[in-house]
């Protein structure tokens, strides 16, 4: 009973420790809160039985955001959810997650909700608390003195929040923010993150409210993302030819404008224009003074629409991080657009796919400045470049696309297993970037649950990156077992490819001994067998019956896998020291040039015989040479004896007659 007073009172003092933050602000909610708490201090506080201690600590203040109870809570999750989430094995976990949701789903329509750092530490406590809800569950794990969450817990429920991560790009956000942590997330590290993910949403709404985007011909609802170049920041180099312009970068999720620096001001920007529908390159490249490729440190960008590339640069002393992060999200931007006009999207569904780009590049941009570098990976933190670089990514976005037509036919309905949804990123984004908080939010919005997820299972965009990791990891192992198989030194190279040709060696060396006649019997049944088949025209039936022995041999090695796991056994060279290896090397380049001579000698014999033709009777040319005169003689064949020839104008008969090699003439 005492332990059961002083939980009751744990939950009452952190109830009260977070009473600044609350779902609503408007005096009519306030007033349904209050008359919610004193209808139910009445009565004694229901705690379940199958939750942990901070379990019940996180289900109770969820019950307190949706102005109800636990108990009312655990009854709606009995009636109303499908028996498979109500397994005995996962019931506390799956309850815990019901309640998580739609308290989240209540909590983030509330403008401005992630500078609130009691909200922060709500759902940091929720994903403690799913790691383990269960009464005889393990304790949590601590990483210096504080606790910690795992991976399994953010990975379900960080997507649930738009600020914090997404479903596709979550298990890399995990990494890099646990990289310095023992593969656990602290919550000095989370509560940091967050915090600058709010800090960035504000700051885009800010510049995109600024005078310098009044030049620019902005499509409605056009939404600044990055600038660079201004007062604070290096500027960026415009490469044209030889030229070289300073100026300032801006992009939006339409487009990239560059504006040089003139004189007093700006000069009208140039457009790169993302959503027009063509084709676009965009990737490093190598600059330098006067046109040199020396420094990588710039940016191609290319269309159809803009026959000349646009190129800038990004100074840097060390490195080349800062232009590694504007290709990512410029990449991230084209593949968004290039997944508009794929699937057709328009209107809500165009501007969702912009949102979820725009939030994954703020993610990013908060990650950088946390750990004070560019990740390893930075486009893994970013939704569509990682859909194009995963294995199956494409299903991915088919899931992704799937789920914006959904939103639009979703009811009030996470109850019967079926997708929750809650905001739009679109609406996140507006939600975070609000520089005031107001509660505006409505009671009756505690219903809808948050993000598309189901209880207890995975929604089809998690299957589908779940997929594409599997085949991620077998792609790895393949790659790694390639690595693994590379040696340094030619002389073991050459014994590996010795031991690998070994088959080939051996059907070379059976054909010689057959051309040899070393074995009479075996050279001749080879040749009677040829002569039939020649004589029998069975000249067309040779290439299948060598690709039926093929398959039976593939066939027969892969029956027989058990005894022979296809390992590679090669013989070690023997050790040389510097002298042996120099003329080794020598011997080898004499025997590498004898086998070039005799390649073209060969290929010359096969010149010699397809250009060949018949000598020539009919009339030829000779030049003979007579004392003190030079002409040329025109001559019948050798066989009629005698031919008529010109000598300076004169007609001389001559006789022909061969001595030997030699042709003789002599005046008739």
């Amino acid at each position: 009973m005492r332990s059961l007073l002083r939980g009751t009172s744990l939950v009452e003092r952190f109830l009260m420790k977070d009473s600044s933050f609350s779902a609503m602000q408007d005096e009519e909610v306030e007033d349904a809160e209050d008359e919610a708490v004193e209808g139910s201090s009445s009565r004694p506080r229901k705690w379940v039985r199958e939750f942990s201690s901070l379990a019940n600590v996180v289900a109770a203040r969820c019950a307190r955001i949706l102005l109800s109870s636990v108990e009312e809570l655990q009854h709606q999750f009995d009636d109303h959810v499908s028996e498979s989430p109500r397994v005995p094995s996962k019931y506390a976990q799956n309850l815990l997650e019901y309640c998580c949701f739609r308290a989240l789903g209540v909590s983030t329509r509330v403008t401005d909700y992630l500078s609130d750092k009691n909200f922060r530490r709500l759902t940091f406590e929720m994903m403690l608390a799913w790691e383990a809800p269960g009464v005889a569950d393990k304790p949590i794990i601590r990483v210096g003195s504080e606790r910690a969450v795992g991976k399994q817990a953010f990975v379900r429920l960080g997507p649930a929040i738009a600020g914090v991560a997404d479903p596709v790009t979550v298990h890399s956000q995990f990494d890099v923010l646990t990289a310095t942590t023992e593969g656990r997330l602290q919550f000095t590290v989370y509560d940091k993150y967050l915090a600058e993910v709010d800090k960035i949403m504000k700051s885009m709404k800010n510049q995109s409210l600024s005078s310098h985007l009044s030049k620019f011909q902005l499509v409605k609802g056009e939404t600044l993302v990055e600038l660079e170049g201004t007062v604070t920041t290096p500027p960026v180099l415009q490469h044209a030819g030889v030229s070289t312009w300073p100026g300032r970068l801006t992009l939006t999720d339409h487009a990239l404008y560059f504006e040089p620096i003139g004189v007093g001001s700006y000069d009208n920007p140039k457009k790169f224009d993302f959503s027009d529908d063509s084709r676009h390159l965009v990737r490093p490249e190598l600059t330098g003074p006067w046109g040199a490729r020396l420094f990588d440190k710039a940016i191609l960008c290319k269309s159809c629409t803009n026959p000349e590339p646009l190129i800038f640069e990004f100074p840097e002393f060390t490195g080349h991080s800062r232009r590694d992060y504007w290709l990512a999200i410029i990449r991230e931007l084209v593949h968004a657009h290039q997944l508009i006009r794929k699937y057709w999207l328009e209107d809500e569904d165009k501007i969702e796919a912009l949102s979820r780009a725009v939030l994954g590049i703020a993610r990013l941009r908060a990650t950088r400045e946390i750990i004070h570098n560019l990740p390893l990976k930075g486009e893994s933190l970013l939704t569509f470049l990682t859909c194009e670089d995963l294995p199956g990514g494409d299903l991915i976005l088919e899931a992704i696309v799937r789920t914006f037509d959904s939103r639009k036919n979703s009811a009030n309905g996470m109850l019967q297993r079926s997708p929750s949804y809650a905001r739009s990123a679109a609406a996140a984004i507006n939600t975070l970037s609000s520089p005031t908080s107001t509660r505006k939010g409505s009671v009756q919005d505690a219903g809808i649950p948050v993000g598309e997820f189901l209880i207890g299972d995975l929604n089809p965009i998690q299957k589908a990156v779940l997929q594409s990791r599997n085949c991620s990891k077998r792609v790895e192992l393949a790659q790694s077992t390639i690595a693994g198989v590379k040696v340094d030194g030619i002389d073991t190279n050459l014994a590996i490819m010795k031991e690998l040709m070994l088959p080939l060696t051996h059907a070379l060396e059976l054909i010689k001994g057959l051309q040899s006649w070393n074995e009479p019997l075996k050279t001749t049944t080879f040749l009677l067998i040829c002569s039939y088949a020649v004589l029998k025209n069975y000249l067309g039936y040779v290439i299948p019956v060598c690709l039926l022995c093929f398959a039976g041999s593939l066939l027969w090695f892969r029956l027989g896998q058990g005894s022979n796991e296809g390992d590679l056994n090669v013989l070690a060279p023997p050790t040389l020291n510097a002298v042996e290896q120099l003329m080794t090397l020598q011997q080898a380049l004499t025997d590498l040039e004898n086998n070039l001579q005799l390649g073209n000698i060969s290929l010359l014999k096969v010149r010699a015989i397809l250009f060949s033709r018949p000598p020539q009777k009919e009339r030829s040319i000779l030049s003979i040479c007579t004392p003190g005169t030079i002409g040329l003689l025109e001559w019948m064949p050798l066989e009629q004896g005698t031919c008529c020839c010109m000598v300076e104008s004169h007609e001389v008969w001559i006789t022909l007659r061969e001595d030997g090699d030699k042709i003789q003439c002599s005046q008739v």
